[in-house]
């Protein structure tokens, strides 16, 4: 007979696929705009800045009750529409244009991309997504699911800062001086920070709802994270769900 603590666990979810959608569509938006410098109290930030950090907060919550799997695909989701938004764009800005007055030439010049810029969009994604997620799940173990707010800024914190050093040293690195370029690393480091600080009281609560209304709390005990790994099986003794234990604020 088999063990009914590993017995595949059937995730049955009315809010993971929102959770999956809003993460990606966050992440278009977000290298949408990385393009555009601003302005914001006297320091420079990519206009990106401002609504990437929800990515963190989203792959925090689909980690910390979903698991690591969940949050794996969720990051090649918003990866792989992100690749389709830019490669269409780039299909429709070299298709011929209708003979008569327009203004295509404005939408064109929209749409021309910076490579650069979006080749150090995508490998800093791929580093600090993966790793916001890993340490999440690496901390719900090591301290046994408590402490959720620090949780939650400790793995911002350490892959934000990866995010920023490696996005800003690939896309700006010879445009501007060490100087400006360590201060533009820096304040997008701080308002990531900053965004997933603000956000922290919403994010605790929104986990333990989840984790409430779904039945699950996965710890990722077993599993292995391979970014390219694609599995979201677990077992039943990977959910530690406790309804006792739950009280949505």
């Amino acid at each position: 007979m088999q063990n009914t603590e590993t017995k595949p666990l059937l995730i049955q979810t009315n809010i993971l696929w929102f959770l999956t959608l809003t993460f990606s569509m966050i992440m278009v938006l977000s290298n949408w705009f990385d393009p555009r410098l601003i302005t914001l109290f006297g320091f420079t930030t990519d206009a990106g800045t401002l609504v990437f950090p929800l990515t963190f907060l989203l792959s925090n919550l689909i980690t910390e009750v979903y698991g690591y799997k969940f949050a794996r695909r969720a990051i090649w989701c918003g990866f792989i529409f992100n690749a389709i938004f830019i490669l269409y764009g780039q299909l429709v800005i070299h298709l011929p244009s209708p003979n008569y007055p327009t203004n295509n030439h404005l939408f064109d010049t929209m749409l021309a991309i910076n490579f650069r810029i979006i080749f150090a969009s995508a490998i800093s994604y791929l580093c600090s997504e993966p790793l916001n997620s890993y340490v999440i799940a690496k901390l719900k173990i090591r301290m046994h699911g408590k402490l959720l707010g620090l949780r939650f800024l400790l793995s911002t914190v350490i892959a934000s800062g990866v995010d920023s050093i490696i996005f800003t040293g690939i896309a700006f690195y010879g445009t501007m001086t060490i100087d400006h370029l360590i201060a533009l690393a820096f304040t997008m480091w701080v308002i990531k920070v900053g965004i997933e600080l603000l956000g922290l009281p919403l994010s605790i609560s929104l986990a333990k709802k989840l984790k409430a209304k779904e039945n699950i709390d996965i710890y990722d005990q077993s599993t292995r994270f391979n970014i390219f790994k694609l599995d979201i099986s677990y077992t039943t003794k990977d959910n530690h769900i406790k309804l006792s234990n739950i009280t949505p604020q």
